[in-house]
């Protein structure tokens, strides 16, 4: 109806709607849903420039993620991390699934519940055993990043960002939930529970922190804001009929 040369953005869909438009639409309009690729953009990004601070982490392969939240965010997330450790390693996408694993409403995300889960989250149904929780997955896991796409507040307990601190020494933590008031946890309580080791980003901006040492540190900030009107911008200079994972 519109043509090639207008570019649709869309947001704010059903989790079922959203993945179920963007397939079906993707190769044949000029299209991007800024939740499931907008936010993966700010946050891949952030995930890269955060090796340069993870002496112990050079590359995304050798991260092990684990999202809190398994809709259009964090899924869209996982599927781009995956997407570049193929484009960074060559590996298969199989392979490049390995280490993304998701908590959902229902715990983590596993093949033995393959038969009841959403067709987006399927990639991510690993052969593990069963976690109820985020610290039961945490503590299983052992993951080096930490990715919070739930809007549920304060799930970042202090039990789960010193779990986190043991098995990396420089653990990720985003918690990109907003407003604020849904931020899986504060700046300052990953800074102080994690002794200022962890590598901090929220959706929402906060203050910068003082630790008990005198040093500061300034939160870092993972929004799709930064990303979208550069990506509609750049699609409608270019030209571009189609806006790929590229």
């Amino acid at each position: 109806v519109f043509g090639r040369n207008v570019l649709i953005q869309f947001e704010d869909f059903g989790n079922s709607n959203a993945f179920r438009v963007l397939d079906n639409w993707k190769d044949k309009a000029t299209c991007f849903n800024d939740d499931i690729q907008g936010t993966a953009s700010v946050v891949l990004a952030g995930l890269i420039a955060s090796l340069n601070l993870t002496p112990d982490v050079k590359s995304l392969k050798d991260h092990k993620f684990l999202f809190l939240g398994a809709g259009e965010a964090g899924v869209g997330i996982a599927n781009l991390i995956a997407y570049a450790i193929r484009a960074e390693t060559g590996c298969s996408e199989v392979e490049s699934f390995r280490n993304i694993h998701l908590v959902d409403s229902k715990g983590l995300v596993t093949f033995n519940r393959a038969s009841t889960l959403q067709h987006h989250k399927l990639p991510f149904a690993h052969a593990t055993s069963p976690a109820d929780t985020l610290e039961e997955a945490v503590r299983m896991i052992k993951p080096t990043a930490l990715i919070g796409v739930s809007a549920q507040p304060s799930t970042f307990t202090r039990d789960v960002i010193e779990c986190m601190t043991q098995s990396t020494p420089n653990p990720l933590i985003f918690a990109l939930s907003n407003p604020t008031s849904k931020a899986e946890c504060t700046a300052e309580e990953a800074y102080q529970w994690s002794n200022g080791k962890c590598v901090f980003a929220s959706g929402s901006p906060f203050a910068p922190v003082k630790l008990k040492n005198g040093e500061t540190r300034v939160p870092g900030q993972g929004n799709n804001a930064y990303v979208f009107p550069g990506i509609g911008l750049g699609a409608l200079v270019a030209g571009s009929t189609k806006i790929s994972d590229n």
